[in-house]
């Protein structure tokens, strides 16, 4: 059989894993143990039948083959062993389940995969249990990343920085580990201790060396400014590198999270329904998605976002599959909080926030979190929390809103709202949603004039499909319903998708009829038509 052992290898190297899991099974079930020779050959299969299965995603399997080579390998005499490794190793292959594997048997590597495979299987206790068995000295930057990993998810944080810390030591690069040392609190001071002294060439340090220590040490100051929620800092620090990497699709990536933290931008944080039922877009991003990688958590969230407005628990579903994949997946977690909003379970979304702030605390969490505590009327709870993000977001407009949102609940908390609007206006001029707040604030207070005058100042600047529906709305309510229907009109040429301009221009045509849109007789007439219909069919 040992062209076929030459053939496996080879499929491995080529990442054919399914050709390579069947000629596996032949190899495993051929080995002979009757000798020491057998016995290697037995494990070895065993091995490569276990990369075979994991490049398979069989991560199960993988498990159980590699464990059974662990056993094997145990009652080989160690000459036996070392004689296989020694006549191998020049061969030089990877260890990597994904690539070519040792023909020789090193249980180090072994124990990584059983790791990978428990890891896999979102089994992070037993992951951690067989990396701990590998010493420190013959880890390898996957080794370390994954301990890292595996120690942070258990909440040990010290001893996953330890991890972090030795990944940049071998290779500085590792911006997983930046970013993860940044956010365990690590200073931009002890970042610089870990990257490398320069080459001495001739005395005089090269220039490329100087070029990568700067940038890398500005790119170290950004995920710092991040991690500590100086997000104005650290988008500026991205724009200054923009310069020297131009259309670098990781800042841009960086720089469209870091705006959707602290709600920049308007068009997706304001309009955020409108995003949603732009279905045609939609369904083309979770089409492509689907096609680049079903089994990412983005793409779980993009099937809730594409699902929430049909079937809200099927949306759940695929949040709760995103967080299965990845249960770091912070917008997983704000996804399904949400969703539990509008299932009218605010206790459950409020454990779904808090995990998305266990993991880092953002604008979204702290928005969802007062949602919640109000839908549950703890005023108090809300209080703290919008408080909390004030003090948390510097600087921050829709934090300021945030506590108004919480005053204007009560009668006695308008005044201290109204206060808190106009300050997040005067910080934000652009900002609609305080605004519209500030709007509604007056409508409540009986000053409809004060809100159509505030509503129409920002309508001559922003062509917002929102402010027509709210002043559709306060028109509608002191009866001019020709203005009222004007501005529907206009919210729907803008975005024709607008559910609520849809409603109010119906709701609107009605009273212009002289018919109560709340009369329950039309819809009860209805629904007995249905069932007669739903009768005739059966």
């Amino acid at each position: 059989m040992e062209a076929a052992r030459e053939s496996m290898a080879a499929l491995l190297d080529a990442g054919l894993f399914g050709p390579a899991q069947t000629l596996g099974c032949f190899l495993v079930s051929s080995a002979g143990a009757g000798n020491d020779a057998g016995m290697s050959m037995k494990v070895e299969s065993l091995v490569q039948h276990g990369d075979a299965l994991y490049g398979e995603k069989e991560f199960r399997r993988a498990l159980n083959a590699y464990k059974q080579a662990m056993q094997y390998s145990r009652s080989i005499p160690r000459q036996a062993t070392s004689n296989t490794r020694s006549a191998v190793s020049a061969i030089g292959r990877s260890p990597s389940p994904n690539s070519s594997n040792l023909l020789s048997f090193n249980e180090n590597e072994v124990k990584f995969k059983i790791a990978l495979c428990h890891s896999a299987l979102c089994e992070h206790r037993e992951a951690l249990h067989e990396m701990e068995g590998i010493p420190s000295k013959v880890r390898t930057l996957k080794m370390n990343m994954m301990l890292g990993k595996l120690y942070r998810i258990s909440r040990n944080s010290r001893t996953a920085a330890v991890c972090y810390k030795e990944c940049l030591r071998q290779c500085p690069y590792v911006f997983e580990a930046i970013t993860a040392l940044a956010e365990m609190g690590l200073s931009a001071k002890e970042f610089s201790l870990l990257f490398p002294q320069a080459p001495n060439r001739g005395g005089k340090v090269p220039g490329d060396f100087v070029d990568a220590q700067r940038w890398w040490s500005r790119y170290v100051e950004a995920q710092c400014c991040i991690a500590s929620h100086d997000y104005k800092g650290g988008l500026d620090i991205y724009l200054e590198l923009m310069q020297r990497f131009p259309n670098n699709v990781h800042f841009l990536l960086e720089i469209a999270k870091v705006e959707a933290i602290i709600g920049r931008n308007d068009e997706a944080i304001m309009n955020f329904e409108k995003s949603k039922s732009d279905y045609i877009k939609l369904n083309k991003l979770v089409y492509d998605m689907l096609h680049i990688d079903p089994a990412r958590p983005e793409t779980c969230v993009a099937l809730a976002a594409m699902w929430e407005r049909k079937d809200e628990r099927k949306a759940l579903t695929y949040a709760e599959k995103s967080l299965r994949v990845d249960d770091r997946h912070i917008t997983g977690y704000i996804m399904k909080g949400n969703l539990h909003l509008s299932l009218n379970r605010p206790d459950l979304a409020v454990t779904d926030f808090r995990g998305a702030q266990e993991l880092r605390a953002d604008l979204r969490s702290y928005q969802g979190l007062v949602r919640a505590y109000l839908a549950l009327s703890k005023c108090k709870e809300a209080l703290f929390t919008a408080r909390e993000a004030m003090k948390v977001l510097h600087q921050s407009a829709k934090a300021l809103k945030l506590v108004g949102d919480v005053h204007a609940i009560s009668s006695s908390g308008r005044e201290k709202a109204r206060k808190f609007y106009e300050s997040a206006i005067r910080l934000e001029p652009g900002f609609l949603g305080a605004a519209l707040a500030l709007a509604d604030l007056h409508v409540v207070e009986g000053q409809n004039k004060e809100a159509v005058m505030l509503l129409e100042k920002y309508l001559r600047q922003w062509a917002d499909d929102s402010l027509h529906i709210k002043l559709a709305q306060v028109h509608a309510a002191t009866n001019m319903l020709s203005d009222a229907l004007s501005h529907y009109q206009s919210a729907l040429r803008i975005n024709p998708q607008n559910e609520a301009a849809k409603t109010g221009l119906e709701r609107l045509e009605k009273q212009m009829k002289g018919v109560d849109p709340d009369a329950p007789e039309e819809e009860e007439e209805n629904e007995e038509d249905d069932i007669d219909d739903r009768d005739e069919f059966i």
